[in-house]
């Protein structure tokens, strides 16, 4: 597990833009099963979810269309409800960070680490915009 406090602005980041944080596999679980569709951002301390990723996001809840809801787990912190999400992700390996689209409790759209590495934020967030403009 990380130190929390070095975590914490890597939280808020997400929170701030009114990303809900799950904290646990049950969390995971009732937020997944919810009707509609759930954007889940697996949350990490890498240089790339820094970079891409996290403005990715912000970016693309700009979108006209958007998913319903926007949750997040942190991965190295919150074991447990990460390891949960990512048992909805099959068959796609565990990432950090690592982004899902979620339709009626199915998997519609997965971005990968190497889908954001190296990427711009524009970038990300056309990924992401597509897929809402798709599924959403």
């Amino acid at each position: 597990m990380y130190d929390p406090q070095l975590v914490q602005p890597f939280r808020d980041e997400l929170t701030a833009l009114g990303v809900q944080e799950l904290m646990t596999p049950g969390d995971v679980d009732t937020a997944i099963a919810e009707s509609g569709t759930t954007l889940v951002f697996v949350n990490s301390v890498c240089g790339c979810a820094a970079a891409g990723a996290r403005p990715g996001l912000r970016l693309s809840m700009m979108n006209e269309k958007k998913p319903d809801r926007f949750v997040t787990v942190f991965a190295g912190m919150e074991a447990d409800a990460t390891a949960k999400a990512r048992e909805h992700f099959a068959p796609y390996r565990p990432s950090s960070p690592q982004i899902a689209l979620m339709k009626d409790g199915a998997l519609v759209h997965m971005v990968q680490r190497q889908d954001i590495e190296g990427k711009d934020p524009a970038m990300v967030a056309k990924n992401l915009t597509d897929a809402y403009d798709a599924h959403c």
